[in-house]
């Protein structure tokens, strides 16, 4: 499997971060409340050491006790803003972080909802989700603090520079001399960083995927015990994605070296010249401390950036990738102007000369020069080997996938003209394996319509004979279903999803070998529900049994993406031809088995 197809980046290096810029532009007023307390804070700071020498020179060399007292007011009042200032900054950016997150995943989220099936085909889950999670918790960082405070440490290393020289020209100088050797690596560093996270990001971006495929078929993996081959490819993984961050950990680490170094030998030197002047009188003890106090807030200042300049460069990388993921457009899409479907709905299906090739076999049609028409409420079966185009039939119906040539209608319209979702609300479909969600019976009932009622949702139950086995559940239809349904069995799961579609009451139903991998009880079950499900309604099956497939008004018997026969059980079978010769090796044993499926072909 494959991740989204990646666009070439262009433009600026951090042009990336305009994806939060939307996000942003509704929570303006909270913005401008966190800029106003940061500007405050900042302020605040820088007055700690005019503070600092206030107190030095009025309170301690003066003498003076009232002048102490004085000093130490203001320096209280200085730090009691600060405290205020920094409290609403951190709240307000915090809360901007958490906001604009949620709001990134929800459309992040919704965006993959668009997405057609051929891209899940491809695109691996572990990395989706890693997308959808690890990258934006990198943004909400950003966002929620990294911003804020890089903005912040930045006016302090101005505005600390900017009282150094204010206080001492000469020193200020001498710190000055050192600013070059530290912003370079900032640079520099911070390219080979943004490499290195991103490739990082990727890293656990496999490991998540792997993660992700080994549990979801935890039951393959312990039947054919290949628990070890599973750990060592993890391991494997988290070993090259531990690989990866710490290669970033380490250019962080030597840029963080280089800048204490320098910064603080910078101070160092200065302090030296500057106690030099206050030893030769032509500097005061405050005023010294007052540079002191500066100087050290430059340089860890500086130390700072460093750090926030990797947030700032994993971000980046984070944007990137979900760029990537929003710039994946749909193929199905709805049209700008879309015709509407006649209501109520006939159930007229047209199949009109349609040609599919699957991109990834460009070398076959799966379905060539294909025309079929079904009546509504017809009731007609697919019949055919393996790749005969069953199922793609199914797919172009739901308009999962447009085909090549030709068209396809559903009550006189073009379905390529209709809104996919005004097309699908009046289809119901029964698969072969049912999806079953992490809820309870009734839930998963009702998902097959929104706004379902309770009478309804178990009126559909009824009608599908599954009320039985949900009422005595421990908790009736509020019993949790477990992860995928694991607590039913084969046929429970089937009922549920028959009853799925009873309470969307489709004007045309789609049964994809909706019992063939039942036993023949449960099969006996499910397809007594079906007879409910079908009656009035455009059936479209596809089926091996021969029970399900002689319920059918009409068999359509399908060959390398063709119609080679047409017409009820006991005409095909008088015919010879291929659909004779599939049901004779069926009773070979006297038992009704599913049609034999032939090699001769391989995809669905």
């Amino acid at each position: 499997m494959t991740t989204p197809k990646q666009p070439q980046s262009a433009g600026p290096e951090f042009a990336a971060l305009g994806l939060l810029w939307p996000f942003l532009r509704p929570y303006r007023m909270q913005a401008a409340g966190a800029a106003v307390a940061l500007l405050a804070a900042a302020g605040l700071s820088l007055g700690i050491g005019q503070g600092l020498r206030l107190l030095i020179d009025t309170g301690f060399t003066s003498g003076s006790a009232a002048g102490l007292d004085a000093a130490a007011i203001v320096m209280f009042a200085i730090v009691a803003g600060l405290a205020c200032a920094t409290t609403a900054r951190y709240y307000l950016v915090s809360w901007l972080g958490e906001r604009v997150s949620a709001d990134l995943r929800r459309a992040a989220f919704d965006h993959v909802l668009t997405l057609s099936p051929d891209f899940f085909e491809t695109a691996r889950t572990g990395d989706l989700l890693s997308r959808l999670t690890a990258d934006i918790a990198l943004l909400q960082t950003l966002v929620g603090s990294a911003v804020s405070q890089g903005l912040r440490t930045f006016l302090l290393l101005i505005g600390a520079f900017a009282m150094l020289f204010t206080t001492s020209p000469k020193l200020a100088l001498i710190v000055l001399l050192v600013v070059p050797f530290v912003v370079a690596p900032l640079i520099l560093f911070g390219r080979r960083e943004k490499r290195l996270s991103r490739r990082a990001q990727d890293r656990v971006a496999d490991l998540n995927a792997a993660a992700e495929e080994t549990i979801s078929s935890i039951r393959t993996v312990q039947a054919f015990t290949r628990e070890a081959l599973e750990r060592t490819r993890y391991a494997d993984g988290n070993e090259r994605a531990v690989s990866a961050a710490l290669r970033r950990v380490a250019t962080r680490a030597v840029l963080i070296l280089g800048v204490i170094l320098l910064g603080f030998g910078a101070i160092t030197l200065s302090l030296w010249v500057g106690g030099r002047d206050v030893v030769a009188g032509r500097m005061s003890g405050g005023d010294l401390s007052a540079f002191v106090f500066y100087a050290v807030l430059l340089a860890t200042s500086g130390a700072s950036l460093s750090e926030l300049w990797g947030d700032l460069k994993r971000a980046v990388g984070a944007a990137e990738r979900l760029l990537e993921l929003l710039a994946v457009r749909p193929t199905i899409a709805r049209p700008a102007l879309p015709a509407h479907l006649p209501a109520p709905s006939a159930g007229r299906i047209e199949f009109c000369a349609v040609t599919f090739i699957y991109p990834g076999r460009p070398d076959r049609a799966a379905l060539e020069d294909f025309s079929l028409t079904i009546a509504p409420g017809e009731s007609v079966a697919l019949v055919g080997p393996s790749g005969a185009g069953k199922s793609t039939v199914l797919d172009l119906l739901l308009r999962f996938r447009d085909p090549q040539q030709g068209r396809i209608l559903v009550d006189g319209v073009d379905i390529a003209t209709v809104d996919p979702a005004e097309l699908r609300a009046r289809i119901g479909i029964v698969p072969q394996d049912p999806v079953m969600f992490s809820a309870d019976a009734a839930a998963n009932i009702g998902f097959g319509r929104d706004g379902a009622t309770e009478d309804e949702i178990r009126a559909a139950a009824d009608a599908a004979a599954a009320s039985g086995f949900i009422d005595a559940l421990p908790q009736g239809f509020a019993t949790h279903l477990g992860a995928k349904g694991v607590t039913l069995s084969g046929g429970q799961r089937q009922r549920i999803a028959i009853a799925r579609a009873l309470v969307r009451n489709p004007a045309i139903l789609l049964l994809d070998e909706a019992t063939s991998a039942l036993d023949a009880l449960s099969e006996q079950d499910v397809q007594r529900a079906l007879d409910v499900l079908t009656r009035g309604r455009t059936t479209l099956v596809v089926a091996h049994r021969l029970a399900t497939i002689r319920r059918a008004d009409r068999i359509v018997v399908m060959q390398a993406g063709r119609i080679v026969a047409s017409g009820r059980h006991d005409e095909l079978v008088r015919e010879g031809g291929l659909y004779a010769r599939l049901a004779a090796l069926q009773f070979t044993d006297g038992r009704d088995q599913p049609l034999p499926q032939t090699d001769s072909d391989a995809v669905a």
